[in-house]
């Protein structure tokens, strides 16, 4: 069912009919479990390619429905946000060949996506979140302008009663309320499908739950959000919170939230994840539905279980089982949805091959697997992989153990078994499981943009910064070079190519700004200058509006004319009267203002902000590269 034109006009009859036929849905599935109704004769794999569109300057652009449309394909699709696109691959047989086929489907798909975009002068990168994405690109405008995208953004906001709350703390720290779903647009992922055999259904399901955490930390590509180096994969909490509809009392009832690991293994059936969804999460799509299951079973039909699949949908759990109709024929797959995409195409085929290999590969002793591994634990691993990635340590059968040591030395020797006794040959098996490897040497891709965006950080500012690094990944990215192949960023080349090419005062200013309060003694300011060495320091309120200035050689009069002036307040001396610039002001005219004006730095303010400071080091430096 096309989800993304489906129409939603919610009434109180029309809820009612949806969770009747949601009921009808969920007993004719365990009608379908009990009688085993599901094709077990054949395993398919398939996947999802999620994919950022940006512009000239490497920030999100806002045309994937043009872009769509010059394509004309429906395995292309529409995304939450008008800068991301979809592209869903034909299922394949789980057989020789399969991992290479996927690959070069995907490529040839993502290379025709590519040609439409250059018409309109953009670009394809992958990246679980795009290093250049900023506070303009959340806002509704750039909401894709489809029914289903408008009433769930609403509904969710309806739900939470109040604006949506977004804090990170890693490296950096970052605080921001909104009041619309468009954080989740920010995600993008490589989502892989397994089609399980009936048999399987409860294992191979808890088996997915255990092995999240090794993969997710492997697979890492989402270390940056709007400048800041927060988690290895931020993906995993910014999707959570961004949709987060609970209030403070919901919490401390324990209800949970529509992005979920889960809270306990299953036990029984897998109707159990289902029933729990029904029972714990209302309703957000409650479209009209005209079959009955039940009837299409007692018929000797097939049912598409519509209302159970678009609730479904509504619920994002990390792996999620999803039901699906190939050939006339019902199947239950799993959808692994927490690995990030890229960072090349070919990264994206290892990491799903790897993850297939160890479903393939399930230990017996995993049948009862609250036997071997305690729910918590599985759970606390998940997430201590989504904030230190390959650098994580787990508790893996009650024992501590390194990420790296655990999957070099027990999982990629179990994926490799479980890719050979699917029918894959060996040089196809070392083609990508030998990036996996690889990988725990020299760096995942969370890593490698960690790295560069320390060393590019020291040198230029944060915006040009994720820029560079949005640039790089989309070179290696056209030639489909893994990540563990990848070289350092050239810092000095890079940073003489962004500062020769600026023109604005906002790509040379500096964010980091020396300020003291009003109220704030004169001693602070000097020993500020002191410590830091420098030669000014701005005064700003508590609300960040700009209100004078302190030079080192007004500071130096002051103490000449008078003694104790260490106690006096900032604001009885400071120098109110100041030049100040805009962050849209040109370089040169900036320039010009200080030389005719003899002073060695300007504020940059914005609607009676302070958004940042021009010194003439910054000058000097941009003029020497400039020549």
């Amino acid at each position: 069912m096309d989800e993304g034109k489906t129409k939603i006009k919610e009434t109180k009859s029309k809820y009612m009919q949806f969770v009747n036929a949601l009921l009808n849905d969920i007993e004719a599935l365990e009608q379908m479990v009990t009688n085993r109704a599901f094709e077990g004769d054949i395993e398919r794999i398939g996947a999802e390619q999620e994919i950022c569109i940006v512009n000239e300057d490497w920030k999100p652009d806002n045309n994937a429905l043009e872009i769509l449309a010059d394509i004309n394909d429906p395995a292309f699709t529409t995304e939450l946000a008008k800068y991301n696109l979809e592209i869903n691959l034909e299922p394949m047989e789980l057989k020789a060949g399969c991992f290479l086929a996927i690959e070069k489907d995907l490529w040839e798909k993502f290379n025709r996506a590519q040609k439409s975009a250059d018409k309109l002068n953009s670009k394809l990168v992958l990246a679980g979140i795009l290093p250049t994405i900023s506070r303009n690109e959340i806002t509704l405008d750039y909401l894709t302008p489809l029914d289903r995208y408008h009433h769930l953004s609403k509904k969710l906001r309806n739900l939470r009663g109040r604006k949506f709350d977004l804090y990170l703390k890693g490296v950096d720290e970052i605080h921001i309320r909104h009041d619309s779903i468009m954080f989740e647009a920010c995600n993008t992922s490589f989502q892989s499908h397994l089609q399980i055999k009936p048999e399987e259904f409860v294992p191979a399901y808890n088996w997915a739950l255990a092995i999240s955490a090794p993969v997710l930390a492997v697979t890492s590509n989402s270390p940056l959000l709007m400048g800041k180096e927060l988690w290895s994969e931020i993906r995993i909490a910014l999707f959570q919170q961004s949709i987060d509809t609970r209030h403070s009392i919901d919490e401390i009832r324990e209800q949970r939230p529509r992005v979920t690991f889960g809270k306990d293994w299953i036990y029984n059936s897998i109707t159990e994840i289902y029933k729990e969804d029904i029972t714990r999460f209302q309703v957000l799509m409650p479209a009209e539905i005209n079959e009955n299951s039940l009837d299409d079973i007692k018929n000797n039909k097939i049912p598409e279980l519509k209302a159970l699949r678009l609730h479904n949908g509504t619920i994002y759990r990390w792996n999620r089982m999803c039901y699906g109709i190939t050939d006339n024929k019902p199947h239950l797959r799993i959808e692994n949805r927490y690995v990030p995409a890229g960072p090349t195409i070919h990264d994206e085929i290892a990491n799903m091959a790897f993850w297939i290999g160890l479903m393939k590969a399930r230990p017996e002793n995993t049948k009862k697997i609250w036997e071997h591994f305690d729910f918590k634990d599985v759970k606390s691993n998940f997430f201590k992989a989504a904030r230190a990635g390959i650098e994580s340590v787990f508790i893996w059968r009650d024992k501590e153990i390194s990420a790296k040591e655990l999957i070099l030395n027990e999982l990629l020797p179990l994926a490799f078994e479980g890719l050979k006794i699917s029918g894959i040959p060996e040089e196809e098996i070392y083609i990508y499981l030998g990036i996996i490897e690889k990988r725990l040497k020299t760096n995942t891709g969370a890593q490698w943009q960690v790295y560069n965006f320390r060393k590019l950080k020291k040198e230029i500012n944060v915006s040009d910064a994720v820029k560079v690094i949005t640039e790089s990944m989309h070179s290696y990215q056209q030639i489909n070079t893994p990540v563990c192949n990848w070289d350092a960023i050239d810092t000095d080349k890079a940073v003489k190519h962004q500062i020769s090419n600026m023109t604005i005062i906002k790509q040379l200013m500096s964010t980091d700004v020396l300020t003291v309060y009003p109220d704030d003694p004169i001693a602070l300011v000097k020993n500020i200058m002191l410590w830091h060495g420098v030669n000014h320091v701005i005064i700003e309120d508590k609300k960040g509006k700009l209100m004078g200035v302190i030079t080192s050689g007004h500071l130096k009069e002051l103490y000449e004319a008078q003694e104790n002036t260490d106690f006096i307040p900032v604001k009885k001396l400071m120098r109110k009267e100041i030049l100040t610039i805009t962050p849209d002001t040109a370089i040169e005219d900036a320039l010009k203002i200080m030389q005719d004006n003899w002073i060695s730095s300007l504020p940059v303010v914005q609607d009676n902000k302070l958004m940042g400071i021009i010194t003439k080091n910054d000058m000097m430096r941009w003029m020497a590269l400039k020549t």
